[in-house]
């Protein structure tokens, strides 16, 4: 007797709100429903709206202000510049009272940047595991799986957000440097770690299971990659940093 072959079930049609709840709880089944039906202009909207409102809320706070001014001058120092007066008081002018114009600008930028950002990462991952490497994903299927994934870096920012402002600062809390706070912050070592953050961590890795998803392959592979752009950028940086200090 011939033996019947079943086919795979095909992934059921979710809504945006399982959507959320999927990528974060069951993320393999639920980026297969997204390159099923590769919907992203509902998330996009959402992870745009919720970030925007984090950080607008966080830099009308006098706390946020103070903590941006801060982080801005620390930043400014980790390339080896010397901070004169006249500089720390234009940039404390700048973040402590912006005019109208400049507050509606960086709004702009929330809402406009991060769809040019998801296009371009959407692009590389497109070229590199469908053209270079003959994957038949769409790259609509590739946007779509590039915007579910910011469900991760949102929730981040729900989480950071008020962290920060009770903490009063906007350096980060979830980097290994945290761990590890013996490490001169300045030394290639204290740089590399403080490049490793957690959430970043999570948000790639959800990645690759999004994109192994979208393309047939095994996540290990995909993640391999993911990863290894990673580490190359943090020792960059980290190398670069140190050498400025």
């Amino acid at each position: 007797m011939s033996e019947t072959t079943v086919p795979p079930a095909a992934p059921k049609d979710m809504g945006l709100v399982a959507r959320v709840i999927g990528i974060i709880t069951s993320p393999r089944e639920t980026y297969a429903a997204v390159a099923a039906a590769p919907r992203w202009l509902g998330m996009a909207i959402l992870v745009i709206l919720v970030v925007l409102a984090c950080q607008m809320w966080f830099q009308s706070t006098e706390v946020g202000k103070q903590a941006t001014l801060d982080e801005s001058i620390r930043r400014i120092e980790g390339f080896g510049i010397k901070v004169s007066d006249q500089m720390y008081d234009e940039t404390r002018k700048a973040i402590m009272d912006p005019p109208a114009w400049r507050v509606g600008m960086s709004a702009a930028v929330m809402v406009v940047g991060p769809p040019i950002v998801w296009a371009v990462m959407a692009g590389l991952l497109f070229l590199v595991f469908g053209v270079f490497t003959g994957g038949r994903a769409t790259f609509k299927q590739v946007y779509a799986v590039v915007v579910h994934s910011g469900v991760i870096t949102t929730l981040g920012t729900l989480f950071l957000t008020p962290l920060n402002y009770f903490r009063e600062s906007l350096s980060s809390a979830t980097n290994l440097g945290v761990f590890l706070p013996f490490l001169p912050e300045s030394s290639f070592l204290g740089r590399l770690v403080g490049m490793v953050d957690l959430l970043l961590v999570w948000w790639v890795t959800s990645l690759a299971i999004g994109v192994a998803v979208a393309y047939k392959k095994k996540t290990a592979g995909v993640a391999f990659v993911l990863f290894g752009v990673y580490a190359v950028i943090a020792i960059g940086y980290a190398a670069f940093m140190a050498a400025r200090s």
